[in-house]
C-alpha cells in the first residue's frame, strides 16, 4: 500500500474517530442540562397572557393597587354534614385567616369569612407571595390551619391551588417523558430492524441532541432571551427525540442500501451521506421554519415554543449528519447484526412495498380517488371541533385538588366568587363605571377596592387617579358565559365618557387568548404553508409536485381534526381544547408531515432522472416505504407519550400528532401522493426539465410481476 493510500486510509478513520471523540465529549459536558430545565422554566400561566391584549393592560394596572404582587388561594369551608355551618363557623374561620397575617408566605393580610347566601359554606382569600418556590408546602400550611374550624371540612381553589396542581402535573418530567419516549422508540426499532446494537446508535444520537438542545435552551432561558414552561419543556423533548431520531432512520437505511451495492464502508457512508443531505435539511427547514413562525404569535407561549422548538430541530439534525455517520464508519455491517447487509450488488428486497407500488401503478385513478373521498369525509367533521378553551374541570385529566374546591365554591357562591372581572377605570368617573357594570347582564355584584385593599365598606383606593373596581360574575370564570359576560361589561365601562376603562381578570384573559389564537391561526397557518411551498419548490425544482404536496398534508390536517373531534367528544369526554391546540397541532403535524413527503418525493426526484416519472413513483415508494413507515410510527409513538403529562392540553396535542402522522405515513404518502404523480405523470415536475423529458419503455420483467 502506497504512502498516499495509507494517510487517505488514516484520515477516512481519523475523520470520524475526531467526530465520535467530540460527541462524546458534549454528551459528558451538557447532558445533564436534559434534566435542569425544571429551573429555569416558570409555569406562572400570568406570564403567557396576549402581548396586547386589554387584559394584559389590566394586569400591568393592577401592579400599582398592592404593594406586594399577590397570588390568591380562596380557602372554602363547608359542613361536615352537609348542612348550615355550626354557630360560631364564621368567627373561628376569620381569626384563623387572621392569624395567617403574619406567615412568612403572605403578601397581605387575608380577607374575613364570608358566608354564602344559603349559611352552608364560608370563603376567605389569603393573598399568597408570587416569589414561592414551593406552593405545596403553604397551601397544606393553610389547609392545616383551617381545618382547626370545629364540625367543617376545609378546601383550597383559586389560582394558587391551580398554580400548585400544574406544578404537580409537570413533577418530574425530565425523566417521566424522556424515559417513556426513549423505551417507546427502542422497542420499536427492535422490532423493525431487528439489530441489537443500531437501535442503541440512534437512542443514544438522539440523547446527545436532546442534551445539546437543553444546554443552548437553558443558557438563553437563564438571560431572558428565551421563555420555558413545563409544556415547551415537554415538547422540546419530544420533538428532539422524534426527529433525531427519524433523519437517523432516513440516513441509516440509505448507509445499509449501499451497503449492498458496495463492499467498502466508507463509501457507502459518503455516497448515503450525499444523497441523504438535501431531503434531511429541508424536512428539518420546514420544521424549524415552521416552529419559528410561531414568533408571530401574540401569545408569549407560542412565541416561547418558536425558538425553542427550532433549536432542537438544528440539534437534531447536526447529531443526525454528524455523531451518525461518525459511528456508522466506524461501526460497518456490525451496526446492523445480527442482519448484516451482505453485498448483492442491489438495493435489497422490499416485496411488500413493490406490492403496494404494484397497486398504485396499474390503478391510480382509482387509487387516489378512495384515499382523497375517505379523507375529504373525515375532515367533514373538522368544524365541529371546538376550540373556545378547556373548562376548569377539564384542564386536568386526573382528578386534582384545586379543581374539586373550585366545584366546592361554585355550589355555594356566585360561579366567578374569589376570581372577579378586575374593572380599571378614572377615579372620577367611578360612580358612573360601577352604575354601567351593575346593569351588565350576567354581573353578580361590583364594588371598588378600598384602602383596605378589599372591596366595599370604605372610600375607594385612587392611585395615580385610576381606581380599581371588583366586578364578581354569576358565572364560573371559565365558562363560555362568563367570557360573554367579560365582552358585555367591556362594551359598557368603555362607553362611559372620560373614564378611560379597562376590564381584566381571569376571565378576561380567557377570553383574549381564545380571540388572539383566533387571530395567530389566521395569521400563521398560511405563513407555514408558504414556507414549506419555498422550500419545497426549492428542493424538488418544480411547481405542480410541491403544491400538490402542500395542499395533500393540508387536507391530512383537517382529516385529523375531524377524526379528533369525535374521539376527543365520545371517547375522552372532553368538551372542547385549548384555544392554542389547532394551531399547535397545524405547525406540528404539517411541517412533519411533509417531511415523509420529502423523504418520497426527493427519492422518486432521483429515480425519475434515471428511469423516467412512472418507474421513478415506483421505485421511490418501493425503497423508502419501509423506512419512512417505520420513522412514522416512531414520531407518532414520541408523541404518544405525552399523554404520560395528565394535562388536557397534552394529550390534546399528542393525539391530534400520533394520529396525524399515522394517518400521513400509511395512506397519504404512502398511496395518495405517488398515485396522484404517478397519474399526472411527466407534468408532475413542470416547469422542471424533467418534465419535458420523454418516458422510456418499460422494461417486461417490470410489467409481469405478480399483481397485488
Amino acid at each position: 500500500m502506497s504512502s498516499a493510500a495509507r494517510k487517505g486510509r488514516t484520515a477516512r478513520i481519523l475523520i470520524p474517530l475526531v467526530l465520535l471523540i467530540a460527541w462524546l465529549g458534549v454528551g459528558g459536558t451538557l447532558g445533564p442540562y436534559a434534566g435542569k430545565l425544571g429551573e429555569v422554566a416558570t409555569n406562572d400561566r400570568a406570564a403567557f397572557l396576549p402581548q396586547s391584549a386589554e387584559s394584559t393592560k389590566v394586569s400591568e394596572e393592577q401592579k400599582a393597587f398592592s404593594a406586594d404582587e399577590a397570588l390568591p388561594a380562596l380557602v372554602v369551608w363547608t359542613s361536615k354534614d352537609g348542612g348550615r355551618l355550626p354557630a360560631g363557623a364564621r368567627e373561628a374561620a376569620t381569626g384563623t385567616l387572621a392569624s395567617l397575617a403574619d406567615a412568612g408566605f403572605t403578601a397581605g393580610r387575608p380577607s374575613p369569612a364570608l358566608a354564602s347566601k344559603d349559611g352552608q359554606a364560608l370563603e376567605g382569600v389569603v393573598p399568597l407571595r408570587t416569589d414561592l418556590d414551593e406552593l405545596q408546602p403553604v397551601l397544606d400550611d393553610i389547609k392545616e390551619a383551617a381545618g382547626k374550624v370545629p364540625g367543617t371540612e376545609v378546601a383550597v381553589a383559586g389560582p394558587a391551588a391551580s398554580q400548585a396542581d400544574l406544578s404537580d402535573a409537570f413533577a418530574g418530567i425530565d425523566g417521566l417523558l424522556l424515559g417513556v419516549a426513549l423505551i417507546a422508540v427502542l422497542l420499536i426499532l427492535l422490532v423493525v430492524y431487528r439489530s441489537v446494537l443500531l437501535p442503541l446508535v440512534i437512542i443514544f444520537g438522539a440523547v446527545l441532541a436532546l442534551g445539546l438542545a437543553c444546554a443552548v435552551v437553558y443558557a438563553l432561558a437563564e438571560r431572558d432571551v428565551v421563555r420555558v414552561d413545563g409544556q415547551v419543556q415537554g415538547i422540546l423533548s419530544i420533538l428532539v427525540i422524534g426527529a433525531a431520531t427519524d433523519y437517523a432512520l432516513l440516513l441509516t437505511a440509505r448507509f445499509r442500501e449501499e451497503l449492498s451495492l458496495h463492499g467498502d464502508r466508507f463509501t457507502a457512508m459518503r455516497l448515503a451521506w450525499r444523497q441523504s443531505f438535501g431531503p434531511i435539511t429541508a424536512s428539518a427547514a420546514t420544521v424549524a421554519l415552521g416552529l419559528l413562525a410561531l414568533l408571530l404569535s401574540d401569545l408569549t407561549n407560542n412565541r416561547a415554543l418558536g425558538p425553542v422548538g427550532a433549536i432542537g430541530i438544528v440539534c437534531s439534525v447536526l447529531s443526525a449528519l454528524t455523531f451518525l455517520p461518525a459511528a456508522l464508519v466506524l461501526l460497518g455491517r456490525a451496526a446492523y447484526w445480527p442482519a448484516r447487509p451482505k453485498v448483492t450488488g442491489t438495493g435489497g428486497s422490499h416485496r411488500l412495498w413493490q406490492r403496494v407500488a404494484d397497486r398504485v401503478d396499474r390503478t391510480p385513478r382509482k387509487v387516489w380517488a378512495i384515499t382523497l373521498a375517505a379523507l375529504v369525509a373525515c375532515a367533514a367533521f373538522a368544524p365541529t371541533l371546538s376550540s373556545r378553551g378547556v373548562p376548569l374541570d377539564e384542564i386536568f385529566v386526573n382528578d386534582a385538588p384545586s379543581v374539586s374546591a373550585q366545584e366546592t365554591l361554585s355550589r355555594h357562591f356566585p360561579g366567578g366568587a374569589g376570581n372577579p372581572a378586575v374593572v380599571i377605570a378614572d377615579a372620577g368617573r367611578v360612580d358612573e363605571v360601577v352604575a354601567a357594570a351593575e346593569k351588565t347582564e350576567g354581573v353578580a355584584s361590583v364594588a371598588p377596592v378600598t384602602e383596605s385593599g378589599r372591596p366595599g365598606g370604605g372610600e375607594p383606593r385612587v392611585v395615580d387617579g385610576r381606581v380599581r373596581i371588583d366586578a364578581t360574575l354569576q358565572d364560573g370564570a371559565d365558562s363560555d358565559a362568563a367570557k360573554e359576560t367579560v365582552a358585555r361589561l367591556r362594551t359598557a365601562v368603555h362607553a362611559v365618557d372620560g373614564a378611560d376603562a379597562v376590564v381584566g381578570g381571569y376571565t378576561a384573559q380567557q377570553y383574549d387568548t381564545q380571540r388572539t389564537a383566533e387571530a395567530d391561526r389566521n395569521l400563521i397557518m398560511p405563513v407555514v404553508l408558504a414556507i414549506i411551498l419555498v422550500i419545497l419548490i426549492a428542493l424538488l425544482r418544480s411547481l405542480v409536485t410541491p403544491l400538490l404536496l402542500v395542499l395533500t398534508v393540508a387536507l391530512n390536517f383537517a382529516a385529523t381534526l375531524g377524526i379528533a373531534s369525535l374521539v376527543f367528544t365520545h371517547v375522552f369526554g372532553f368538551t372542547g381544547t385549548d384555544a392554542s391546540v389547532p394551531l399547535y397541532g397545524f405547525v406540528f403535524l404539517v411541517a412533519l408531515g411533509v417531511d415523509y413527503n420529502i423523504f418520497l418525493m426527493s427519492r422518486v426526484r432521483e429515480e425519475t432522472a434515471l428511469h423516467g416519472t412512472r418507474e421513478g413513483v415506483r421505485r421511490g415508494l418501493t425503497t423508502t416505504g419501509g423506512v419512512i413507515t417505520s420513522a412514522g410510527v416512531v414520531l407518532a409513538a414520541t408523541f404518544a407519550a405525552l399523554g404520560v403529562i395528565p394535562l388536557a392540553f397534552l394529550v390534546q396535542i399528542a393525539f391530534i400528532v400520533a394520529f396525524g402522522v399515522l394517518l400521513d405515513t400509511l395512506v397519504v404518502r404512502s398511496l395518495l401522493v405517488p398515485a396522484l404523480v404517478r397519474d399526472i405523470g411527466p407534468a408532475s415536475w413542470w416547469p422542471g426539465a424533467l418534465s419535458r423529458r420523454a418516458e422510456p419503455a418499460r422494461d417486461a420483467t417490470e410489467d409481469d410481476r405478480t399483481p397485488a
